[in-house]
């Protein structure tokens, strides 16, 4: 027997089919593939897929999921209360309405200041 599917929305954008037990990410990654997600950046955010980075910041607005370790320097529990989680971090319980939230989620870390080369002469 095959695992439950499930529809996930990407409100303004389209649809994917994501399994029970099946990342949501993975599961918008596949229909961007297929063509089915419109209006998107070229590539949907992704970054470490194992919720460390909140580059693919997603806000739920409708359904239920189960949620794997996400980094709370990304995720607060505020924000995980709000429905606002890591598309690598859930897996659907049921069907799933969910907002691109990057925006919000990327932290621009200050440039590193480069170190000039200069030769020095004896």
């Amino acid at each position: 027997m095959a695992p439950p599917c499930f529809t996930i929305t990407l409100e303004g954008h389209g649809e994917a089919t994501a399994y029970s037990g099946e990342r949501v990410l993975v599961a918008l990654e596949r229909a961007q593939g297929f063509g089915k997600l419109k209006n998107v950046p070229r590539r949907l955010p992704v970054g470490c897929r194992r919720g460390g980075c909140g580059i693919c910041r997603v806000q739920v607005t409708r359904g239920s999921f189960s949620t794997a370790p996400m980094s709370r320097a990304h995720i607060t529990e505020e924000n995980e209360s709000a429905g606002v989680v890591l598309a690598c971090c859930i897996f659907p319980l049921s069907d799933l309405s969910l907002q691109l939230a990057t925006s919000a989620a990327v932290k621009v870390k200050a440039a590193r200041p480069q170190r000039s080369l200069t030769q020095t002469t004896a």
